[in-house]
């Protein structure tokens, strides 16, 4: 048995992303929901794209790119840069259960870029009782995922790239889930990504930069969390994005960007396909047919005012089909440069039923290491 914190743990994920079909979940998403392991994979985890209603295909680079679409690492200009990121977690009920995410780069030369992440999340201290309310200690439930990238330019305007990631989901290990066991799970996967930005070009008598992404996340092997128990698909996502970038001075620009994911997962839970059967078939294995399938696509759009390559203003709004969630809600940030350093902030305006991130601020800062070297030397 489990203490009363274990309540919010099944609003935050247990029951919450691991729903059966047609239900309301823990979370406050309602529809048919389609049901992945590991969901913390999918959370927005920086605060530059969770300020744009979690756009990130085709965004300008930043070294958060290696969640959204790694292949934009291949654009950065600077040498290396490091970078951490902290998001609370249900913090109106909740205290301390967060997610932490750090990340870095290096450039190998004038192509090819290397990349590293750590995702962190912890579901917070749990007081454990026995079925006599006798003391049991107190457990940390927790999952990681860390990841390696690739990323190499083709020329000035396009991009490849491709991620390895190694998951680690420890719920519940230890303890008896009817007749099964819970153990620690474990996974690994991939992400296989393309980046394409124009050069400038004339646009409303000032000029504009086109960019387009596609993020192929989470392509990797099933995970299990009890012993003899199923296995659950890794939540594999097609995010595709465009935006589109007005220069309007020399110090002035706009952006406006859109994302569109799809879960390529069965649309039904309990499924034994295999994982490649899965993805190829998510595309036409929703009940309801072709109406149904749209519905399972989600939406993010969002704006972008950068001044003088230094303070950045954001708004964005996240949208869900009722049917499959009814995820809906409005994205602001800021973000400011000083000196060496990148300062990010993010705030979701929803109600908690929308959002775990509702009404929490988000943060990233991030550090030029390059810049740094230069200083010196001046």
């Amino acid at each position: 048995m489990i203490g009363k914190k274990n309540f919010m743990l099944a609003m935050c994920f247990f029951a919450g992303f691991k729903a059966t079909h047609a239900q309301t979940s823990s979370d406050g998403r309602t529809g048919n929901i389609i049901s992945t392991a590991v969901p913390f994979l999918l959370v927005a985890p920086d605060a530059r794209s969770g300020a744009m209603g979690e756009t990130g295909a085709a965004t300008t680079p930043d070294i958060s790119s290696t969640h959204w679409n790694p292949s934009k690492l291949a654009f950065l200009n600077d040498s290396y840069g490091f970078s951490v990121s902290y998001s609370p977690w249900m913090q109106k009920f909740v205290p301390d259960i967060n997610m932490a995410y750090l990340n870095g780069y290096y450039k190998l030369d004038d192509r090819n870029v290397l990349g590293a992440s750590l995702r962190y999340f912890s579901y917070g201290d749990i007081q454990m009782t026995g079925e006599q309310s006798q003391d049991l200690g107190v457990y940390n439930p927790n999952e990681l995922a860390f990841d390696a990238t690739l990323a190499r330019s083709f020329g000035n305007n396009f991009s490849l790239g491709l991620s390895a990631r190694y998951i680690y989901s420890n719920l519940s290990s230890g303890f008896v889930n009817g007749a099964n066991q819970n153990i620690a799970a474990t996974a690994f996967a991939a992400d296989i990504s393309g980046y394409y930005r124009s050069d400038k070009k004339p646009f409303a008598g000032k000029e504009a930069t086109y960019s387009a992404g596609l993020n192929i996340s989470n392509i990797g092997t099933k995970i299990q969390h009890t012993e003899g128990g199923p296995k659950d698909f890794l939540p594999t996502n097609m995010r595709l994005g465009g935006a589109l970038t007005y220069h309007a001075d020399e110090l002035s620009d706009l952006t406006f960007t859109i994302d569109a994911n799809k879960l390529l997962v069965p649309t039904l839970p309990n499924s034994t396909k295999s994982v490649p059967a899965a993805i190829f078939g998510s595309f036409s294995d929703a009940p309801g047919g072709f109406s149904e399938e749209l519905q399972e696509l989600n939406f993010g759009f969002g704006a972008e005012y950068m001044y003088n390559k230094q303070f950045a203003v954001r708004v964005g709004y996240f949208y869900e089909s009722p049917e499959k969630g009814n995820r809906n809600y409005l994205t602001l940030g800021a973000g400011l440069k000083y000196n060496i350093m990148n300062i990010d902030m993010a705030y979701i305006a929803a109600s908690t039923q929308k959002s775990p991130l509702a009404q929490t601020l988000r943060f990233t800062l991030a550090f030029n290491f390059a810049e740094v070297a230069a200083a010196v030397k001046k």
